[in-house]
């Protein structure tokens, strides 16, 4: 039976994209053969409202009803949605995840034939990044025919929210060249961005360029400056930017205090948490993250505590997941788990993965079956590094069958170990490493400098810590093992490529192992120079035969 109502059929590209047929039975694309209007007696119900509708394109994609989701597309032409931008990125989004990618090209290709103006199209790059769609929002950015600001800032800040931070510094590139001028907002990005590649040379050309643009700075700049050196190792540089910035945003305090935290300047922290009540500045929940995380990073237990009753008594903040989460590490690492799984269990919301996997590192340091058992069995969402902390507090206790049986039930879930890396910035380049790494082009430079660094720290009196190998296997294989981890082979070519006496940065994925720990502080006499390493928690500054965690991390 024909339909007696034409329905509107925009044009997708060279070809005809269908979203009802003039028989109910008819599609002239086989792809979408469900995209029919759904029927009154359908068991799934349709909203006109844009917010309803993206909703059912997210439970479609969670369920895998690709029916659905054709036919909701359908509705959403119907209801004149067809170029709302968060509902365009999520109809990208569904049929991206669907693996109908022609299909998705199509929106796009129509999208640009289309006559929608310039703050649209802004507003679907802002939303397919905000989706993850990064690659379809690049077709979309580099077939635009006009871009303004507010598009190079969309791609620019969507690369950096995706965590694709060379991407953002290429695009910048392209954005001096195409003679659009950056604004605080690109520059927001930018910092950001630097901040979390921790490239020293890329930052201090975005805030020299910031300079001589004469970007004026707000609360949010003056933060993200802070953060950016900071993270980029440069503390002294963030202080100092700290100290000269206007200070009456609680922003810019917890920029500083956070980045002290991060360096286990924790004495440092509480001077500036100190210095805000002086300048008449309140603190917000976000401000007792960085103070305990700095009591964690330092195992300042009464301080932790004191911090801890004091944002509930003093200034009526009530303890989020974060808080716990820090309070719940400082006990774990203390030794004192049982407390830590009382706090767990006295918390007034459900607790998350991250507070589970603080405590399980902890049973892990300190050899507790028992719980770590129990914090594993909590663990909803298991990745490699709790099978791996699992497995080796199994073999911290000799307990290889259990290990066995870990590393047994990580292969059949097709679980696998995250390797570990480290990488190193020279010249503007950076360098990455992984354990027994072969690929370098200058490996066996390095090889030959990290051998030579090997046998002047054991002169020195370093010994291998071959219990940190929690294999069974030879004491020669356990310090062979220990001999090519990624940071002794980044330090090893640091020392390869620069001037004696020079500073050398390190970054590294995961947390440093005591082994290397310990050999870096008395490479850092031999060599009287010093070292830093960023790892996934916190900086470690060795110097003269010391660091500055002051060997608790």
């Amino acid at each position: 039976m024909k339909m007696t109502m034409k329905l509107w059929r925009p044009r997708y590209g060279s070809k005809r994209f269908v979203f009802f047929s003039e028989s109910r039975n008819t599609c002239r694309n086989p792809s979408l053969h469900s995209l029919s209007s759904p029927s009154p007696d359908s068991h799934h119900s349709f909203t006109d409202d844009h917010k309803g509708l993206s909703r059912i394109l997210e439970a479609c994609r969670i369920s895998m009803d690709f029916r659905t989701a054709a036919k909701t597309h359908a509705r959403i032409i119907l209801l004149g949605y067809g170029t709302y931008p968060s509902l365009v990125a999520s109809l990208i989004s569904t049929y991206v995840h669907f693996q109908h990618l022609h299909i998705a090209h199509q929106v796009v290709n129509w999208l640009l034939s289309s006559a929608i103006d310039i703050f649209t199209m802004n507003l679907i790059i802002e939303s397919l990044m905000k989706t993850g769609e990064y690659n379809i929002a690049n077709k979309v950015f580099y077939k635009m025919p006009v871009r303004d600001v507010v598009t190079w800032n969309s791609m620019i800040g969507g690369n950096v929210k995706n965590s694709r931070f060379d991407d953002a510094l290429r695009l910048f590139r392209e954005m001096l060249s195409s003679k659009v001028e950056p604004d605080g907002f690109t520059f927001a990005s930018l910092i950001t961005g630097c901040a979390r590649l921790g490239a020293l040379s890329n930052a201090k050309w975005v805030h020299d360029l910031m300079v001589e643009k004469r970007i004026e700075l707000n609360y949010i700049l003056s933060s993200a400056l802070i953060d950016m050196y900071a993270n980029c190792g440069r503390i002294n540089t963030a202080r100092e930017i700290f100290e000269s910035v206007r200070r009456d945003d609680v922003s810019v305090w917890n920029a500083m205090i956070n980045g002290l935290a991060t360096h286990g300047l924790a004495l440092d922290a509480f001077a500036v948490f100190s210095r805000m009540e002086l300048e008449n500045i309140y603190p917000d929940s976000i401000t007792f993250i960085g103070i305990l995380t700095a009591c964690s990073h330092c195992g300042l237990l009464e301080e932790g505590r004191k911090y801890f009753n004091m944002m509930q008594n003093c200034f009526l903040i009530q303890p989020q997941l974060e808080h716990y989460g820090a309070m719940v590490d400082l006990l774990g690492r203390s030794g004192l788990l049982e407390e830590a799984h009382a706090m767990i269990n006295a918390m007034p919301m459900e607790p998350d993965v991250v507070i589970w996997r603080a405590l399980l590192s902890a049973c892990r340091t300190h050899r507790n079956k028992e719980l770590g058992e129990l914090a594993m069995s909590n663990i909803s969402r298991i990745d490699s590094g709790d099978f791996v902390l699992l497995s080796n507090m199994y073999c911290s206790l000799n307990k290889w069958d259990s290990a066995e049986r870990v590393r047994h039930t990580m292969k059949k879930r097709g679980v696998r170990k995250i390797r570990a890396k480290s990488w190193i910035e020279l010249s503007g380049t950076v360098h990455q490493f992984k354990a027994g790494d072969g690929s370098h082009a200058e490996m066996k430079s390095i090889y030959r400098v990290l051998e030579g660094l090997i046998q002047r720290a054991k002169l020195e009196g370093f010994t291998p810590l071959t219990e940190l190998v929690l294999m069974d296997v030879s004491e020669e294989e356990k310090e062979e093992n220990l001999s090519f981890h990624s940071e002794k082979l980044a330090l090893a070519y640091g020392v390869l490529k620069s001037s004696p006496g020079t500073e050398i940065r390190i970054w590294k994925n995961l947390r440093i192992c005591l082994d290397c720990h310990s050999w870096i502080k008395i490479v850092s006499r031999v060599l009287n120079r010093v070292i830093i390493v960023r790892d996934r928690i916190r900086f470690h500054q060795f110097e003269d035969g010391l660091c500055s965690c002051g060997d608790y991390w």
